[in-house]
């Protein structure tokens, strides 16, 4: 019996671009020794680049510790911010208890500036937890 690849595709939803190769390359893989016909199929997905992997960026000196340090906590309003905020505020409670940390909600979008955040968080912050969602 002969196989009709494409419409064999068609019918299972399938590219024939997943099976294209060499014609010899099928011919010579069709039939199996048992008489049996077979499908070889080739990944379209090619082989992704090298990970380059970086180390991260040295600390400060004045940042080797969190200790008695203020945390800001900045919420640009994604959805449930306010509540993964507060979970992290509980876990530096309950771990790290000399770290302040201080909520704030964002006003306006991400892009829009908040000049009176940003000026706050100079003054009295030591670092920056934003959250940005998804």
């Amino acid at each position: 019996m002969k196989i009709n690849r494409r419409r064999l595709l068609q019918a299972l939803g399938m590219s024939p671009a997943l099976f294209a190769g060499s014609p010899a390359l099928a011919k010579a893989t069709q039939q199996s020794a048992s008489g049996e016909y077979k499908l070889v199929g080739l990944n379209p997905k090619g082989i992704p680049p090298a990970i380059t992997l970086l180390p991260m960026a040295p600390r400060r000196p004045e940042f080797s510790s969190l200790d008695g340090k203020t945390i800001y906590m900045v919420d640009i309003g994604f959805n449930n911010g306010n509540v993964f905020f507060e979970q992290m505020q509980r876990w530096f409670k309950e771990h790290m208890p000399s770290v302040k940390t201080i909520y704030r909600r964002k006003e306006g979008d991400y892009p829009q500036e908040d000049p009176k955040l940003w000026a706050e968080v100079k003054a009295a912050g030591a670092a920056v937890i934003m959250g940005v969602g998804h």
